[in-house]
């Protein structure tokens, strides 16, 4: 129910982030290293300050327990993943919906972004890995290559290849303009 703060010069704790009523599923810097996402087993995503651990915004974000959470490089979105089968897309300064990501059909592990920010990658226990437009929320493109759930994705760092990774013990690399 709680998120550790540590030093990564010395190790020391700095701060324990109190607030979620159930485990802690995901934790992230947004890009300029002052806010800290959290996502839960309570349907929540809360974000943190860094400096001083406070929480600075609970946001009701799914129907189901949230799997992942990632800020967009710029840091002015949020995406996160629920057992809901949806990924939201938020305003990281007021915590606005702005687009709910439906296609999926059944839990989304993981959410991504693309390193120019225009992309998000999904993946599912549905077996696929899904491309959106960071924009609007379409979806650009579908693969269900995998046997089994895909669990995690992540995009290489020119943006040109995705890497996932399934319960059926494959990785796989897709092309991330058409998968």
């Amino acid at each position: 129910n709680t998120v550790k703060l540590w030093s990564a010069k010395n190790g020391k704790l700095l701060h324990t982030l109190e607030g979620h009523k159930s485990w802690v599923t995901k934790v992230t810097f947004s890009p300029d290293g002052k806010t800290i996402a959290s996502a839960s087993g309570d349907n929540t995503v809360k974000l943190w300050s860094a400096q001083n651990g406070k929480l600075l915004q609970s946001i009701e974000a799914h129907q189901s327990i949230v799997r992942s959470v990632v800020f967009s490089p710029d840091g002015n979105t949020i995406a996160s993943a629920s057992q809901d089968n949806t990924i939201k897309l938020w305003s990281a300064k007021n915590g606005k919906l702005l687009h709910t990501l439906k296609g999926h059909k059944s839990w989304v592990w993981s959410v991504v972004f693309s390193p120019d920010g225009k992309t998000i990658a999904s993946a599912s226990s549905d077996n696929t890995v899904k491309l959106w437009s960071a924009k609007n929320g379409k979806l650009l493109h579908s693969s269900k290559e995998h046997k089994s759930d895909v669990w995690s994705m992540e995009f290489s760092p020119d943006g040109n290849t995705i890497a996932s990774a399934s319960a059926d013990s494959t990785v796989k690399l897709w092309s991330a303009q058409n998968g």
